[in-house]
């Protein structure tokens, strides 16, 4: 069976973050490190190269296929933070409403500054998934 692509890694957060070429995004990565941390009570930790992750979870599909990922997670691309959702979860479409200014394509949310959204939902948001991801996979 193939081997997952994306693990976590021993490398810096703080060196990949600080990489980021747009002062901006990379302004915003930090503030969404210290509100995933603040959630989750988990440092960050980068997952392959270039997803920033916060706590984990084993997860096994019926396929026999599994692995480890991050309980939550964001990655600064380079059209977008780019936070990783999964696609339903309960109150997904009535919190996504509330957000402010995104994109959204299958589970990720696109956001292309953090004064374009809501922080408070966003870190409801975050719960959501957090919550639906334990219900899932513990």
């Amino acid at each position: 069976m193939a081997q997952n692509k994306t693990t976590e890694t021993n490398a810096s957060v703080g060196d990949f973050l600080n990489a980021v070429k747009d002062e901006t995004k990379r302004t915003d990565s930090f503030k969404l490190v210290g509100l995933f941390e603040s959630i989750t009570g988990s440092p960050a930790k980068l997952w392959g190269p270039s997803i920033v992750g916060f706590g984990s979870y084993h997860y096994k599909y019926e396929s026999g296929r599994e692995g480890e990922a991050p309980l939550v997670a964001f990655s600064p691309r380079a059209a977008a933070l780019t936070v990783y959702f999964s696609s339903s979860f309960d109150q997904r479409e009535e919190l996504l409403s509330q957000l402010g200014k995104y994109k959204t394509e299958k589970g990720c949310i696109y956001i292309k500054r953090l004064s374009d959204v809501n922080l408070d939902v966003l870190e409801e948001l975050i719960i959501k998934q957090i919550e639906h991801t334990q219900q899932l996979y513990n």
